[in-house]
């Protein structure tokens, strides 16, 4: 098979190296890709959003398969686009049409599916700028902190958590004056709840699914979880909480009423889907879920799936999952995400990259890279730069191995949280 994957991250470096892996397929390419999904297949400069450009690059040359890493394209309806074309609906997208990928387009679209199907979230209502002071009304039922999430997408990082009620009333203010642009026209304002969290992942045709392995993943630019939202600092798979009784409540109470709400609604749903959960006491909740994988997520997930995964890709698509079962490496993944000094703020880009050529125990995923074909230098391109993923029989052990290893690269600025797992 010929595959297209869509995205340029970390995310979908971990997806192509896992892709390339397949027998089944025989070439692929990454739009726009990195400096490391050039080591797995064709990097092609396309956005991920022009879908006419996609369309034509898919006629071209012959894909079979498109695979869709970020959720923009998703929210967009790229699967749509494919499905009301006669030469291009009989080539595979794996990924959400664009109602089911709403689940993440949307907050106010998520939270109002899972009022309807009794899947157990936080207390919350849903306003816009002219509701301002019913907004501040409903915030007098809630006791500190708050949660305001910007409806529409945000880069993973419209939601804010302010600490008192004047805190929450100018941040609320300024999402609605364009902080995060169109997506904070509508706010939803949520309880707040104390536990732990967690990222939970499936595959599913629509009918039936497959567990991924589980992970937790630390968002916070600051050691302990201070300091601002990131797109993501480090992971962990396993989750030593996430045992079978809890994860059997998860698939009873959250997993299992999703699916089935989405068929009652008649929402093909053809996919990965996350679902960003928090344990408070022993019982776990909503908070969000993605229309795809999670980055850095995927960069200790991925690796431990022992199946074919364009087998699976085959399975979503022709409505199989349910004669699927997934493998699982058992021994435990960490990921440690190296960034540009200043992220998540300004950066600088073009750093030189040294040290890769030392890594020799661990994964490296390329999150935010290019390559100099004059110098032959690996450069910074993003704010997160690279991932480094390592195995171990622990998660001690795996983690210890990440760092061990991150140790080994420099760039001017790098940063990295040195306490990813802190709270397992």
């Amino acid at each position: 098979m010929n595959i297209l994957l869509l995205g340029g991250g970390g995310r979908e470096h971990a997806l192509a190296w896992k892709i390339a892996q397949s027998p089944l397929c025989r070439k692929l390419f990454i739009a726009p890709g990195n400096t490391g999904t050039a080591q797995c297949g064709v990097n092609v400069s396309l956005s991920v959003t022009d879908f006419d450009a996609i369309a034509s690059f898919v006629r071209a040359n012959s894909i079979h398969m498109v695979v869709v890493g970020p959720e923009d394209p998703l929210v967009r309806g790229i699967h749509d686009y494919f499905l009301a074309d006669i030469a291009l609906r009989n080539i595979p997208v794996i990924g959400p049409v664009r109602k089911a990928a709403q689940l993440e387009g949307s907050k106010d679209f998520a939270k109002q599916f899972m009022s309807r199907h009794n899947i157990p979230t936080a207390h919350h209502a849903t306003f816009t700028r002219d509701k301002l002071h019913q907004a501040f009304a409903f915030l007098e039922t809630l006791p500190p902190p708050y949660v305001l999430k910007a409806d529409g997408l945000a880069a993973g990082k419209g939601v804010i958590i302010p600490d008192n009620m004047a805190d929450a009333h100018r941040e609320l203010e300024a999402m609605f004056s364009g902080r995060f642009g169109n997506a904070g026209q509508k706010v939803v304002i949520e309880q707040f709840l104390k536990g732990i969290e967690l990222s939970v992942f499936i595959i599913t045709d629509g009918k039936d699914y497959c567990l991924l392995p589980e992970a937790k993943d630390y968002k916070k630019i600051g050691e302990g979880d201070t300091c601002p939202n990131t797109g993501g600092m480090g992971s962990v798979s396993g989750v030593p909480f996430a045992d079978a009784a809890f994860m059997e409540k998860v698939e009873k109470r959250i997993i299992r009423p999703t699916i089935e709400g989405l068929k009652q609604e008649e929402i093909i749903y053809k996919g990965f889907l996350f679902f960003g959960l928090i344990k408070v006491g022993n019982d776990p909740y909503v908070i969000e879920y993605n229309a795809r994988l999670g980055d850095p997520e995927t960069e200790s997930v991925i690796p431990r799936v022992k199946n074919d995964i364009v087998e699976m890709f085959l399975a979503i698509a022709e409505d199989a999952v349910g004669t699927m079962q997934v493998e699982f490496d058992k021994r435990y993944t960490a990921s440690v995400m190296l960034v540009s000094g200043g992220y998540p703020g300004s950066y600088s880009k073009g750093k030189i990259i040294s040290g890769i050529d030392k890594i020799e125990n661990s994964i490296i995923f390329h999150a935010g890279t290019c390559y100099d074909k004059d110098s032959g230098q690996v450069l910074t391109d993003g704010g997160r730069v690279l991932a480094i993923t390592s195995f171990g029989d622990t998660m001690k052990e795996a983690i210890a191995a990440s760092y061990a290893d991150a140790s080994k690269i420099s760039f001017e600025g790098m940063y990295y949280r040195k306490d990813i797992g802190f709270d397992l």
